[in-house]
């Protein structure tokens, strides 16, 4: 998008925000990151979640999976944030201000229920590669659609396209060209700690280039549940979740057990798993607007979000960044939600690194370590073909 964030901000400041205006009292998270099964995680670690429609798995299952994108990436020469597509110097927004006017022109938005709820997503995860001549870190990129029945008793349809990996940078680049551009990257193991010692998982590889498009479908589980909202839920809950803020969160509080949305071994604060929950909702499922700009209202009264303020996605769209950050044993992590406030839509989230620790001990603060982004996100009549 071309629009100034700072400008659409001031311009589109909520009534709310005002020193006399009286405010509201309720105001106060992948695609499962996409799984590369080769690789293994360090057990414990915060997982990379992508709450999305979950067509060919079982959704408890998908639910409970984990693998770290995190863990990946190992070594030095790591993407900066410039060259990820995340503004290096973004500017400070206040979390508040970004998150009251996203929903406030949520609030605005229409819609047409259709036989679909169409997504289409950009994913994008970097991973540490070796050879003779040297390490060097690439990043592998995936195409994801999914078309979401409106109507229980249907099937999810889902499209993939593996669009390849590359060295990120030029001297990432050079290495690659060093060892001969091989058409495989060779991946660095990384350390799993399990009880009774570590121990290191097999070498893998993935392929540089790109794969063909598949369609797959399975039958909506129960005949009815279509998303992961911190229990599996139907179109039906979707479409009656509260658009109050206060009742929203209560509603989604009932699930919160005191953990992590992968692992009941993985402790998490409240405020940081309404975080994860609310990042999918806002950003994939087909909510209605007022719910949607409900969910922005009660991200804005999350102590522990905070602004990172204007970045660019991984598609080079301006956005103002919120986040929550997360100490695990590989470093303290910020898992970013990035929107448009002057629409209320949702752009993509991201996971970065802040305080390097455990396998991403070397990398530089302000790495990527992986990202999904919104393509599209609509209703739709056209079936998958």
């Amino acid at each position: 998008m071309s629009r100034d964030v700072l400008r659409a901000l001031a311009a589109a400041r909520p009534a709310e925000l005002d020193p006399d205006a009286p405010v509201d009292p309720a105001v106060r998270e992948a695609e499962l990151a996409r799984a590369k099964t080769a690789f293994s995680h360090v057990e414990g670690a915060v997982a990379r979640r992508r709450i999305r429609p979950m067509w060919g798995l079982g959704l408890v299952a998908a639910a409970t999976a984990s693998l770290v994108a995190a863990t990946a990436l190992t070594g030095t020469d790591a993407p900066t944030p410039a060259q990820s597509g995340t503004s290096a110097a973004p500017r400070a927004l206040d979390a508040r201000t970004v998150l009251l006017t996203a929903a406030e022109h949520a609030d605005k938005q229409t819609e047409d229920v259709r036989a679909y709820w169409y997504v289409a997503t950009m994913a994008r995860n970097y991973f540490r590669a070796t050879s003779p001549q040297g390490d060097y870190t690439v990043v592998l990129e995936e195409r994801n659609e999914s078309w979401t029945p409106s109507a229980p008793g249907g099937k999810q349809w889902g499209r993939q396209q593996n669009l390849g990996g590359r060295p990120v940078t030029q001297a990432d680049r050079a290495v690659w060209q060093r060892a001969g551009s091989p058409s495989t990257f060779r991946m660095k193991p990384t350390v799993v700690y399990k009880a009774g010692g570590a121990v290191r998982p097999k070498m893998a590889e993935l392929d540089a280039a790109p794969g063909k498009p598949r369609l797959s479908s399975t039958p909506l589980v129960d005949g009815d549940k279509v998303f992961w909202l911190g229990r599996n839920v139907s179109m039906k809950d979707l479409r009656s979740l509260p658009a109050d803020p206060a009742r929203l969160k209560k509603s989604l509080l009932r699930w919160y057990d005191g953990h992590d949305t992968e692992s009941s071994s993985v402790p998490m604060a409240a405020d940081e798993w309404l975080f994860q929950v609310t990042r999918g909702l806002v950003v994939e499922m087909p909510v209605k607007p007022e719910v949607r700009a409900a969910a922005f209202r009660m991200l804005a009264g999350l102590k522990s979000v905070r602004s990172v303020g204007e970045v660019k996605d991984a598609q080079g769209r301006t956005g103002a960044a919120v986040a929550v950050t997360l100490k695990t044993p590989n470093g303290v992590l910020e898992h970013r939600l990035i929107v448009d406030p002057a629409s209320g839509n949702a752009l993509g989230d991201e996971i970065v690194v802040l305080k390097p620790a455990g396998v991403n001990a070397h990398l530089p603060a302000g790495t990527p370590l992986a990202s999904t982004t919104v393509l599209t996100a609509a209703w739709t009549d056209a079936a998958p073909r």
